[in-house]
């Protein structure tokens, strides 16, 4: 069994390579008073900058043998405000954009965006279900443009309970029919930390057919009496037909007091348990690592995990579970 690691789109180790760079529209609004061609200027050299940085993220990434890797959905700055809806930031990039999604083939990468908490599938107001659509679609725009198939997924969650889970989960299904097709595609759903239980995503996967990520800290936060055991290798077959190993999402408490918000690194004590369960699979599995620390983290936690018995380390990102 083998086991890839992943960050999330900042390093901490690759200096000066921020690819969420940002132009507020306070600032655009201000620059497009005096000169409106200027303020668009502004937001595409900065655009440009953070594809720019993607690329020397992933070419770091190739370094270090790090396969698993979420792109920044602030790559764009407003991308999807009504106010720049004329925007073709597709045709501005193409270029940089093929880039990219080349040098994700080329190196056989797993990429995956996770769009913002605001972005709700199962809201009951309407224009909050179509922003919604909009981002969806903007990030499909950009995976589309790097010319990557279904395979670079749109990690979202279930959305609000709205002080009834079962009626916001029925109308994530009522609304499931609303998704344009090749933004569907793309999704896979992940379990929270407050609302929506990994049984109650993976009930919500299975009935729609979509694949699960399990987060293991929100699924530690948040529960109702299920365990790993029980669902994991249910969770794993929702992966089945979509041409990747089961992804998994790996954090630590900050604190006992803070235990929702994610710790600078990961203890390896709270993956290992995961792993012993998930040897049981005989799959291959990739796990995102979500520490403030970023690649550092993801390394650091590789080396310890080295150390357990039944691990051994095959690069400074991928573990074997023996």
């Amino acid at each position: 069994m083998h086991i890839r690691f992943g960050y999330v789109a900042m390093s901490v180790i690759l200096e000066k390579a921020s690819p969420s760079s940002t132009v507020t529209f306070k600032t655009y609004s201000k620059l497009a008073e005096r000169d409106e061609a200027a303020a668009l200027a502004r937001v595409r050299r900065v655009a440009r900058g953070n594809l720019l940085n993607t690329l020397r993220l992933l070419r770091h990434n190739r370094a270090y043998g790090v396969q698993v890797y979420r792109f920044s959905s602030k790559v764009i700055p407003l991308a999807t405000h009504p106010k720049l809806s004329e925007w073709d930031y597709i045709a501005d990039f193409k270029e940089e954009l093929e880039t990219i999604g080349g040098f994700v083939k080329e190196n056989k990468f797993r990429v995956s965006f996770h769009p913002d908490h605001y972005t709700l599938l199962n809201s009951p107001a309407e224009e909050i279900l179509q922003a919604s659509l909009k981002d969806l679609g903007h990030h499909c725009r950009l995976l589309d443009a790097m010319v990557l198939d279904n395979r670079a997924k749109l990690v979202i969650h279930t959305g609000g309970a709205y002080s009834n889970k079962k009626e916001a989960l029925e109308r994530f299904k009522q609304n499931w029919d609303r998704v344009p097709r090749h933004i569907a595609d793309r999704i896979a759903v992940e379990n929270d930390d407050k609302s929506f239980t990994a049984k109650n995503v993976l009930d919500l996967c299975n009935a729609l057919s979509l694949p699960m990520v399990l987060d293991i800290h929100h699924y530690k936060c948040n529960k109702e009496g299920e365990s790993l055991a029980e669902i994991l290798p249910a969770v794993s077959a929702t992966w089945d037909t979509a041409g990747l190993p089961p992804k998994f999402h790996v954090s630590s408490s900050k604190s006992a007091a803070d235990f929702r918000s994610h710790h600078d690194f990961v203890n390896p004590g709270d993956l290992y348990p995961f792993l012993k369960l998930a040897r049981e699979l005989n799959n291959d599995i990739d796990i995102m690592v979500e520490a403030k620390q970023k690649d550092r983290a993801m390394f650091q936690l590789v080396r310890d995990l080295a150390g357990y018995p039944m691990v051994e380390r095959s690069g400074d990102a991928a573990l074997k579970i023996l």
